[in-house]
């Protein structure tokens, strides 16, 4: 699924016009914030 994201992501960021530093922003969102809220879930149980 997340290919899929991404390339969505990237069509979005070329449309808007977003710099690569604001795109990677955008793709890397997933990791910085969801993964490490599933990590501190893990580390509960």
């Amino acid at each position: 699924m997340k290919p899929i994201f991404a390339a969505i992501d990237r069509d979005l960021a070329r449309h808007y016009g977003f710099t690569a530093e604001e795109l990677d922003s955008i793709l890397n969102y997933d990791i910085k914030y969801r993964l490490g809220r599933d990590t501190e879930t893990e580390e509960e149980s």
